[in-house]
């Protein structure tokens, strides 16, 4: 794969009448790259990660993804194109009152999967995770650990083109977050495209051959123009 699934042309973003929290983003994200996006808090880390799991909207600029141009895309549309994004929240936001299993089987229940359909994959993924004897737990009884692996299941049972992962090892130990971070390069070998939003040095680190997403009070820093003009056939993969 050597196209783009993510360009931003002069992106900006604003809350209401406020200052811009996002200005003038300018790159391009190859198809089967592994990216982490890094910088300090207050950076607009958080605001770029909505766009691209597309909960926010540019207020200005042009934003493509999976190579269609978003900008006057009807509302209805959407859901579409966030079937295809995995996305592994910090908070973990799991359902409480349903199992990992139900967690885990939501993204193909909401697809329109049938039972038959659900069980064999939901049970496989669980396995993948480590959590195939943690079927039946509700996640009030699951470590934070698990929860994230929960969470990572979910986020991936769909096979989306797409995984977004906002400090996915933020709330576990050394041991977990190499365990977490195999998990998504084995994604990312299957084809998947990766973004990691961490503060984690040692994990960035331990992925040689993975791209940075550097943000600083809201630009992208990005001396070399890597981002910006990607050479062809790219991927940044690790």
């Amino acid at each position: 794969m050597t196209g783009s699934i993510v360009e931003f042309d002069r992106v900006g973003l604003r809350y209401g009448t406020g200052a811009e929290v996002l200005c003038d983003l300018d790159f391009r994200l190859s198809e089967g790259g592994f990216y982490f996006l890094t910088g300090p808090s207050g950076a607009g880390k958080t605001s770029l990660l909505k766009l691209l799991y597309l909960a926010q909207r540019p207020t200005r600029g042009r934003m493509s993804l999976f190579g269609e141009e978003l900008g006057e895309l009807p509302r209805e549309a959407l859901p579409s194109y966030r079937r295809r994004i995995g996305v592994v929240f910090q908070d973990f936001r799991l359902i409480r009152h349903l199992s990992a299993f139900d967690n885990v089987a939501l993204p193909l229940r909401i697809a329109g999967y049938s039972e038959a359909e659900v069980e064999g994959p939901v049970r496989e993924m669980l396995a993948w995770v480590g959590l195939a004897d943690r079927a039946s737990a509700r996640p009030p009884t699951l470590s934070g650990g698990e929860q994230q692996r929960v969470a990572i299941a979910r986020a991936v049972i769909a096979r989306p083109e797409l995984v977004i992962a906002d400090e996915p090892t933020g709330n576990v130990d050394a041991a977990m977050a190499q365990r977490i971070l195999h998990l998504l390069t084995a994604m990312n070998r299957l084809g998947t495209t990766v973004i990691v939003a961490t503060h984690d040095v040692g994990l960035i680190a331990a992925t040689p051959g993975a791209q940075l997403i550097r943000l600083e009070k809201g630009l992208l820093v990005d001396p070399t123009g890597a981002l910006r003009h990607p050479p062809r056939g790219a991927q940044g993969a690790p």
